[in-house]
Parts: C-alpha cells; structure tokens; sequence
C-alpha cells in the first residue's frame, strides 16, 4: 500500500499541464491549454486542460479528470502505478510495503505481462553490463556500432545470453508465473521444454510513449542463415506491432518541442541520430506505416519528415505512407541520404551541425519528391508522365483541408507545367469517388446493423407516418432525461459558483383585513450554495440521478464542515465516477475557448453577471417539473382507485402556474 502522505504529496506536486504534456502536444488557449484528443482521431482541437483548476476534459469522448485519471485513461494504469508514475516523475520517494507472492498472483493478466516485461528490460540490460559474456559480446556489438555509455542507458539496451533457458530460470526463480513469460513471447513454451525467444541477441526494449515496456526487438549476432536477423516480440494484448513507434518515449518532448518528427525505419537509426544530437526521431520498426503509428505523430506535432535510404529500390514502395500521412492532415517532407548511406551510416560519419545542416537543406515537399522520383521513371514517355501526375493528384486528394489542396494543385501545375483546370478536374473526380465509396461503406455497416424485425429509420423520419403513439406526447425515458438536465443545472451552478454570494430577492405576501392579498420583495444577501440548499430542503427534494444525489451530499457535508465547498476535494475524489462528472461540469464551461470565440471578438457573457436568476431559474424549474411529475402520479392514481383527488391537483396546478410566471413562461 502506498501511504496517504505520499499520495497527498503527488497532488501536491503533480501539474497537469506538464503530466499532459508528455503526451500530447497543447497550444495556450486564453488560461487554459487545448490539443488534439489523444482518445479518438480527430482534425480539431476538442481536449483542454486546466492549469488553474489542474483538471481536462476530452469533449470528442466526453472522458475527462485530473492528471492521476489521465494516466489511467491514456496509459491503463492502475491507480497505484500512477501515482508511482508520478512520484517518479517529481522525484517524491514512496513508502510502500512489498509485494507479496500472493498480492502478485492477484494482479490481472495485463499488469503481470506488463511486470514481466519490465523485469525482462532490467535482466537484459544487467546481463549485458555485469556479467563476463553479456561484457564481451553483447555490449562490444554496441561499442562497435558507435554508442556511448550515456546512449545505451537512455534506450536501455541489452543482451540475452546464448543459452537455451538462461532468462526463463532466472525469471521462474523470481516468482514470476510462466503463464506470463509465454504470453508476452519472452519465453516459448513446448509441451514439457521451455526456452528463450530472444537467446543469443542483442536486446531493444520497445516503450510506450509513457515509458512502460511493451515489448522487444531482438538482433542476432551470429551469421546463421536460417535465422531471422532481428526478431520481435510476437502480438499480444500489451504489444501491437502497427500501434507503436521505437523511440517515441525518449523523443516526445523533443518532438514537441521542434515541432517535427524524423521517420526512419530502424532501431539502430533512432539510436544515432539521438545520440548525433538530433532526438526528434522514432521508427516504424521496420513495418509498412500504418494511421495509428502516424496518429501518436499527430498528437505532438503537424509535422512529419521521412527519412530514405539512398538505395531507391524500396523508395517506391514506402512513399505509399505519404497518402496514409496526408490523409491525417498532416503536413508531409521527405529527405533522401545519398546513395550507399543511410540514417545510422549517415549520423556517424558526420558531425551533429553537418546532419543538421543536410536535413535542413535536402528537405524536400512530398510533390517535389515525387515528382523528381516518379519523372525519372517515365524516361518522357507521355503517358508515363501523365500516370504520374494523376499519381501526385490523388495524394492531394488525400489532403483535408480544401486550401490546402489547392495550394498543392497550383504547385503541381507549376512543376508539371500544366494547367490547374485539368488539374482540379481530375481532383473533384477523386473526391466524389471518395464520397461515393465512403457513403457505400456507411450503408453497408447501417444494413448490418439493422434489426431484420424493426421498420427502416427513414419509416420514422416523418411524425404524421409514425405509429400512433411512438411520437405524441414524451416516453417515460424522456422525462427522465428532462429532469437530470435540471438537477445536472443545480450541479452545475454549486460546483462553479457555491461559493460566491449574491443578492436575492424574496417575495413575501401580506393579506389585508378584506383578504386582498399584496405581494411585496425584500432583498438579502446569502451564499450560493447556502441558497440552494435552503430551497431543496423546503422542498424535501432529492436527485433522481444516483451521481449527482452523490455530489451533492458531498456538496452538504462540506458546507456543514468547512462552511464553503472545497472543488479539489471532488475532483481528486476516491469515487471515479464522481471525479469525472465533476471534472466534466467544470469543464464544460471552458468549451468555447476551443473556438477561439475571443480571437474572433464574440463576447462571451459571464454567469456571475445574472447569479441571482441563474439560481432562481435552476430552482424553479425542478420544482416546475416536479409539481408536474405529482400531478400525473395523483392523477394516475385517481383513475385506478376511481376517485380523483380533485382539490389536490387543482392546488398543484395553481403552483405550477405561479411557478410559470416566475419563470416568465406561457401555460
């Protein structure tokens, strides 16, 4: 168990910009940060973050918290481990107790994979600097290759020695279940007989981008033609080939920072150029790119520049990932190394401002590069050519963004000397067909999905064709709805202005001596949340939804307590479903600086301006719905007995419109 005054020291520390940060590339955004979700692929900006209230909010999923929610959402942590990812990260030490054997048998299947890999990177990498033989092969193969000291320890670089079940016996030994050792392919399991995967090779530990160990690529070293040159780690539920990037742990912040990522394809390429001073750089391993390897790009940055050997002959192959990065709406350059070299041969054998410099100057626009590839390959035959050209307009169409595109298209027209008519023609075909097949596969899925035994949506587009009774009137689920819109309101304004105080008016009846009643205000001046309470309590009224009935005994407690309402309380709460309805309320307010409403001089009205009707709307209206919830109760009651209450739903009906008034509504 981690002790309360760690945890409490986490909080602390923690800032959720920065912990986000790690992850996701945030642009200031008036007092707060907004960025891509890191959630769902998306072109605008939905996510914020909030220095000031040290909480997010994901509105393309609706998912939002503080920095610990973050890390278990984004990262599956645990909630123990991210708090140890924080600490770890602001250098607070934990007290906490061992693990048991039986607390480690109790861990579920993707922690203990996750444990297991760990213990793996830390074994491999021990082997290769403690011992005689991991010294005299493994970390010679690095020295060889040009890594420093410094280099293999930030990628954690090690050896399996060249025994059959060196790593398993060690593993077992430990505690930890070959049940693990098998499912993260650590170890291969045949019937009675269990040996290494990795035996004999030097070891690339693959991160996520938070630095939890998701897998390994293995380099042989000896000259054995029947066995593969470098082995990776085989898919399971931690480690999915197509979904990672080598490198990106170690290159994020870089990649942030410099708002642009190198592509290579290798292990050792990400090594050198991180270790010729440019850090920027991740690989696909070796793998065709795939959209969720460049959708972890898109979260850091716009901007992306491929790196190609000087070998062409798989360079034709590999700009197909070109489209697949346009199709992001990304923006895409391409350098090419000169024949015989590549990224790793290239890094070593010049100096950090010579790379630099070369990737600076040989940095070339994806048409630029296509078209001095694919031109070569013509040899001027004119039908070649225009292949070619109907080659770099349908990467264009990948394109989004519609300026863009155009750009793109009098670019072409310019290189291609031809004109932008034919040019944007050929376009508007592209795109159409792109929405024709698009709109196939939407139907496709629809037909699927449809209920063989229920009429077609279209049946029900029209209120006069549907069913009597399926559109007169609001369905039970409805009401329900309309009254948690109201009590998420009363929510709504304790969590954001409980603690505020305003001006109140109160109307007070005064019948004279002949019964003519006169209706005078008084004002006083009363805390929000003090306001509210009075009311519900008048009112003995308690919240249909489960949460927000949660919320705000919360709310209650802390008033009778601390005599103010304490919002961190709530949203560092131990309940996660509290924590995040919290954390959504509050951050829903901030949703319009996501359209920059200011920039574009559109006045956003404050709340604080009309408090006082604020409350007495929010509490009005619950009270409106629920008088009419009463009515309908009595009256339906009265029609099973056969004797309705007449005089009890006359007196309702006479508040509810009183309560109509009030609220300046038309019965």
């Amino acid at each position: 168990m981690i002790s309360r005054s760690t945890i409490d020291r986490v909080f602390e520390s923690a800032r959720v910009e920065e912990v986000i940060g790690e992850f996701v590339q945030l642009k200031k955004s008036g007092s707060n940060f907004k960025g891509l979700s890191p959630f769902v692929d998306e072109k605008s900006p939905s996510f914020m973050v909030s220095p000031v209230k040290q909480i997010w909010k994901d509105f393309s999923t609706g998912k939002g918290g503080n920095a610990i929610s973050f890390l278990m959402e984004h990262e599956h942590y645990s909630y123990p481990e991210a708090i140890k990812w924080l600490a770890k990260k602001y250098n607070i030490e934990i007290e906490e107790t061992e693990q048991t054997s039986e607390e480690k048998a109790q861990m579920n299947e993707r922690e203990s994979m996750f444990m297991v890999s760990n213990y793996a990177k830390d074994y491999f990498h021990d082997i290769m600097l403690n011992t005689n033989k991991g010294k005299a092969i493994g970390l010679s193969y690095f020295k060889e290759r040009g890594f420093r000291d410094d280099t293999i320890k930030t990628f954690e670089l090690g050896y399996c020695l060249d025994e059959w079940d060196g790593f398993t016996k060690a593993a077992l030994k430990k505690g930890y279940d070959l049940k693990y050792l098998a499912s993260t392919g650590l170890t291969i399991v045949k019937e009675t007989k269990q040996f290494d995967r990795f035996k004999g090779r030097v070891m690339f530990p693959i991160h996520s981008m938070s630095g939890r160990i998701l897998g390994f690529g293995g380099r042989i070293l000896t000259a054995d033609k029947k066995a593969a040159k470098y082995l990776n780690s085989p898919e399971s539920d931690i480690y999915h080939k197509s979904k990672i990037l080598y490198g990106l742990y170690q290159a994020k912040k870089e990649i942030a920072k410099q708002d642009n990522c190198y592509l290579v394809e290798g292990y050792t390429d990400v090594i050198s150029f991180h270790q010729s001073g440019v850090e920027n750089v991740v690989a696909s391993s070796g793998t065709a790119l795939t959209p969720d390897q460049i959708r972890l790009v898109n979260r850091l940055t716009k901007n992306i520049t491929v790196l190609f050997d000087g070998d062409a002959a798989g360079i034709r192959a590999s700009i197909r990932g070109i489209d697949l990065i346009l199709e992001q709406g990304m923006n895409v350059k391409v350098v090419q190394f000169p024949d015989g070299e590549d990224p790793d041969s290239f890094a070593k054998s010049h100096s950090t401002t010579e790379l630099k410099t070369y990737l600076e100057e040989s940095s070339k626009d994806f048409i630029e590069f296509k078209v001095s590839l694919l031109l070569k390959e013509s040899n001027n035959d004119p039908v070649k050519k225009a292949g070619v050209i109907r080659d770099i307009v349908t990467s264009i169409s990948k394109i989004p963004d519609g300026i863009q595109r155009e750009v793109y298209v009098q670019e072409c027209a310019r290189i291609m000397d031809i004109s932008e008519r034919v040019l944007f023609s050929e376009l508007a075909q592209l795109l159409k067909k792109g929405i024709q097949d698009r709109n196939k596969i939407n139907r496709k899925q629809n037909n699927s999905q449809q209920d063989p035994n229920e009429p077609p949506a279209e049946y029900f587009a029209n209120k006069e064709k549907a069913p009597m009774g399926l559109v007169k009137g609001k369905t039970a689920a409805e009401k329900i709805d309309q009254l948690s819109i109201l009590e998420k309101e009363i929510i709504r304004i304790l969590l954001l202005f409980g603690n505020e105080e305003a001006e109140f008016l109160e109307e007070i009846e005064n019948e004279d001596e002949e019964g003519r009643i006169t209706v005078t205000q008084r004002k006083y001046n009363n805390n929000v949340s003090a306001e509210i309470y009075l009311h519900l309590q008048e009112d003995e009224t308690e919240f249909t939804n489960v949460i927000f009935q949660e919320i705000y005994t919360e709310v209650i407690y802390q008033l009778n307590q601390y005599e103010k309402l304490e919002i961190d309380a709530l949203v560092n709460h131990k309940n996660s479903d509290i924590s995040s309805t919290v954390t959504s309320i509050i951050m829903d307010e901030e949703k319009h600086q996501l359209s920059d409403w200011e920039g574009q001089n559109i006045e956003v009205k404050g709340a604080l301006d009309i408090l006082p009707k604020l409350v007495s709307d929010a509490v009005f209206n619950l009270r409106r719905v629920l008088i009419g919830k009463k009515i309908e109760d009595l009256i339906k009651e009265g029609s099973q007995d056969a004797a309705i209450d007449l005089e009890t739903i006359k007196s309702y009906t006479g508040l509810k419109i009183r309560l109509f008034e009030k609220l300046n509504r038309v019965v």
